[in-house]
C-alpha cells in the first residue's frame, strides 16, 4: 500500500480461509467428478491430480441475431460443469406476451436454435431453460431482438463519446454472470472506461499527465496500450464473483471514484487493483525499482492460476538502457480482497532468455498449475526459469502460440516466428513441456517474419497447420502442404465462426474461410463477411478488432470493434447454425488466461485439440466463484 494514500477497502471482505471454505462447499455441490480428466495426451506426473481452479460463474449469455429476412439464430452457453446430459428448451415472447416454447423435443445437441416462425416486425425476447434429468431448471436472462431489427450478425453496445479505442476487455464487473466491458481511450491524457453489458457507463479513470508521452518504446510512466504494451487487465482476482481491473499507474492518475493518486516523483510506478463497479482503488503496491535508473517501465499484464486454484496477476515489464538493450523484469501478484502483494520477482539480467511481443500463461506440464511463457523461454509458476530456447537458436520474434497442435502427441506444442535471426531461422515448432525442438525452418539471409499463425485449416491432414510466409505446413508431420504462398492465407488472426471445427481467418476486417483444394488465388479465400459493411472500424494499419473472444452465445468467438465515432461497440457474433456442442471457451483455463493478455493482438488457444476429427474435450478442472448477485 502506498504510504501517501489512505487504505481503501470498500465493503468488508471475507478472510481467505472463509473464501476457501465457500469454494470447497461449491465444489462439493457440483455435478460430476470433482477432478477433470486430463487433456488427451497431456503430460501428467504419475499420481498427480488436477487442481480445481476458481472460474467465473457465468450465465447462459443468450444472444439472438437476424440471419435473413425470415430466420433468427438463437445461441447460448453450455457451461464447463454442465452435466453431459444437460438439454435445453427455448422460449420466445413477442411484444411482451407470455412465452412460447419453440422446440418440440428437448435440445441435447449444439446450443443454438434457428427460429423461422417469429413475426420480425415485432419485438421478440428469447430465453432458455436447462433440462437436467427431465426437469426444467431456472430460466436464463432474456435477450431481446427489437422490431424490424437489421439483418446483421452484430450486437451493438452504446458508449459515451470519447477518443479511439485500442483494446476492449471483458469481465463480470457487477457479479450478475454477464460479461461487462472495459475500454481504453487513446486520448491525451489517456483514459479507461467501464461499462455494463448494456452500455451503462460505470466509471471513467484518467491516466493523468504521465500518460501524454505515448512513444511505443519509452513513454510516460502511466502510459497504457501502445505498441505491444497494455498495462491493464480485467479479472476476478479475489474470487468474490466480481471482476477487478488491474492497471499499472504513476503519480497523477485519477481513479474512477475521483480520487487522485499522488507520489513525490513521476518515475516510481505502482500496481493498482480497482473495484470493477466504481473504479475506486481497493489496493496499490509499488513496482520494484531495480531498473528505475533507466526510467519507467512499460508493462504487459495477464492472469493465470500459478498455484492451480487462485488467480495471480502477472506483469511483464521492460525499459531501455540508453538506446541499446532492454531490462526485463517479471513479477506475480496476489490480491486477497484487501491488499495486493508481490509473490515473486524474476530479473533476466544476463540470462539467455529471448522475449517477444506477447505472453501466454498456460499449464505446459499438465499438473493443473500455470506457467508463464514467452517466445523464447518459460517460467514456472514460482518464478524460476523452466527452460530457454536460446540455446536452440531462438531470438526475438513477434508471435508465438502454445496449443494442442498434434492430437497424437503427448502434451502441448509451441510454434513461433523470428525477427532478424542471424542464423536465418524463420519459424520453429517445439514441445511446450520441456522446450525440445521438433522442427525448424531456415533460409539464407536475415529476414523479419512479421506474422505467423496456427490452426486446423486443412481437414485433409491431421492436426493443426502452422504458417508464416514460407507456405503452409502441417505441423505434426512437418509437411509442406501448400507451397504456393499466393494461395496460402495471410497469417493474421484465427477465429471460430461458421460452426465446423476448422478455423476461420480474420484479416483487416475480412472474415474468410481458406479452401485448401481451390487452385486459383482469386477464390482460395471465400469471404464470409466484411466488418466495414456494418460500420466497424479497425485498429491501426492491420485493422484489428479491439477484442476477439467467446463472450456470448455458444462456444464460437466474437470480434469486437467500434464505429468510426467511437461511441459504439460493434460485437460481431455468428449467425451460422452449428451441430457442434462444446462448453464455452471462456471456461477453458488456457483460453480464459489468454483473454486477459493483449500485447500484439494474437489468437487465443484452448488446452485440447480443437479441429477436424477432434475428440470430446475433457471436463475442465474448475469450480465456480460464488454468484455475487
Amino acid at each position: 500500500m502506498h504510504p501517501h494514500r489512505k487504505q481503501r477497502t470498500g465493503r468488508a471482505w471475507g478472510a481467505a480461509a472463509a473464501a476457501a471454505a465457500v469454494l470447497a462447499a461449491a465444489a462439493a455441490l457440483l455435478p460430476g467428478p470433482p477432478q477433470a480428466e486430463a487433456a488427451p495426451g497431456a503430460a501428467r506426473s504419475s499420481g498427480t491430480a488436477a487442481v480445481a481452479r476458481t472460474m467465473e460463474n457465468l450465465d447462459r449469455a443468450v444472444v439472438a441475431v437476424r440471419r435473413n429476412s425470415a430466420e433468427v439464430l438463437v445461441s447460448w452457453r453450455l457451461l464447463g460443469l454442465d452435466p453431459a446430459s444437460t438439454g435445453f428448451n427455448v422460449y420466445r415472447s413477442t411484444d411482451g406476451a407470455s412465452s412460447t416454447k419453440l422446440n418440440s423435443q428437448v435440445l441435447t445437441g449444439a446450443t443454438n436454435f434457428t427460429d423461422a416462425t417469429a413475426d420480425l416486425t415485432k419485438s421478440n425476447s428469447y430465453r432458455v431453460r436447462p433440462v437436467v434429468d427431465g426437469k426444467e431448471q431456472a430460466s436464463s436472462k432474456a435477450f431481446t431482438l427489437t422490431a424490424d431489427h437489421a439483418q446483421e450478425p452484430v450486437v451493438r453496445v452504446p458508449l459515451e463519446a470519447g477518443g479511439p479505442v485500442k483494446f476492449t476487455w471483458v469481465g463480470d464487473l457487477d457479479g450478475d454472470g454477464t460479461y461487462d466491458y472495459v475500454v481504453d481511450r487513446q486520448t491525451s491524457p489517456q483514459k479507461i472506461e467501464a461499462y455494463r453489458s448494456d452500455g451503462t457507463l460505470l466509471w471513467r479513470m484518467d491516466m493523468g499527465p504521465n500518460s501524454t508521452d505515448q512513444n511505443n518504446i519509452e513513454g510516460g510512466s502511466a502510459t497504457i496500450d501502445v505498441g505491444n504494451w497494455d498495462g491493464v487487465t480485467v479479472h476476478d482476482l479475489d474470487g468474490d464473483g466480481r471482476a477487478e481491473v488491474a492497471v499499472r499507474i504513476a503519480n497523477g492518475v485519477t481513479f474512477g471514484d475521483g480520487e487522485t493518486f499522488s507520489y513525490g516523483d513521476d518515475e516510481h510506478q505502482f500496481i493498482a487493483v480497482l473495484d470493477g463497479r466504481t473504479g475506486a482503488a481497493r489496493a496499490t503496491a509499488p513496482v520494484p525499482d531495480d531498473y528505475i535508473a533507466d526510467g519507467p517501465m512499460y508493462a504487459r499484464f495477464g492472469v493465470g492460476h500459478l498455484n492451480g486454484s487462485t488467480p495471480s496477476l502477472v506483469a511483464f515489464m521492460k525499459n531501455r538502457v540508453g538506446s541499446g538493450s532492454f531490462n526485463l523484469m517479471m513479477t506475480a501478484w496476489n490480491f486477497d480482497g484487501d491488499t495486493v502483494e508481490r509473490q515473486w520477482k524474476w530479473l533476466r539480467g544476463d540470462q539467455a532468455a529471448s522475449d517477444g511481443h506477447n505472453t501466454r500463461i498456460i499449464d505446459v506440464d499438465g499438473d493443473g498449475k500455470d506457467e508463464i511463457a514467452e517466445i523464447g523461454f518459460v517460467l514456472n509458476g514460482d518464478g524460476t526459469l523452466r527452460y530457454s530456447l536460446s540455446s536452440q537458436g531462438v531470438v526475438h520474434g513477434d508471435r508465438f502460440y502454445l496449443a494442442k497442435m498434434d492430437p497424437g502427441r503427448p502434451g502441448l506444442q509451441g510454434y513461433g516466428i523470428q525477427q532478424d535471426n542471424p542464423s536465418g531461422l524463420r519459424e520453429y515448432y517445439y514441445d511446450a513441456t520441456d522446450g525440445s525442438m521438433i522442427w525448424q525452418h531456415s533460409e539464407e539471409g536475415v529476414s523479419d517474419v512479421g506474422r505467423g499463425l496456427v490452426g486446423d485449416i486443412d481437414p485433409r491432414h491431421p492436426g493443426m497447420e502452422a504458417w508464416s510466409f514460407s507456405g503452409v505446413h502441417n505441423a505434426p508431420r512437418n509437411e509442406l502442404t501448400e507451397p504456393d504462398t499466393s494461395l496460402a492465407p495471410w497469417p493474421a488472426l484465427g477465429i471460430w465462426w461458421d460452426g465446423d471445427t476448422t478455423m476461420e481467418l480474420l484479416n483487416n476486417g475480412k472474415l474468410e474461410k481458406w479452401n485448401p483444394e481451390t487452385p486459383s488465388p482469386s477464390n482460395s479465400l471465400p469471404r464470409v463477411l466484411t466488418t466495414s459493411r456494418f460500420g466497424a472500424t479497425g485498429v491501426g494499419s492491420a485493422g484489428n478488432p479491439t477484442l476477439v473472444g467467446d463472450i456470448m452465445g455458444d462456444w464460437r468467438e466474437e470480434a469486437v470493434y467500434t464505429d468510426s465515432d467511437h461511441d459504439e461497440l460493434i460485437v460481431f457474433t455468428t449467425d451460422q447454425p452449428t451441430s457442434t456442442r462444446l462448453y464455452t471457451l471462456a471456461h477453458n483455463p488456457a483460453y480464459r488466461n489468454d483473454m486477459t493478455v493483449k500485447g500484439y493482438l494474437q489468437s487465443h488457444e484452448v488446452d485440447y485439440f480443437l479441429g477436424d476429427g477432434m475428440s470430446e474435450p475433457p471436463r475442465p478442472a474448475i469450480v465456480y466463484a460464488p454468484r455475487a448477485d
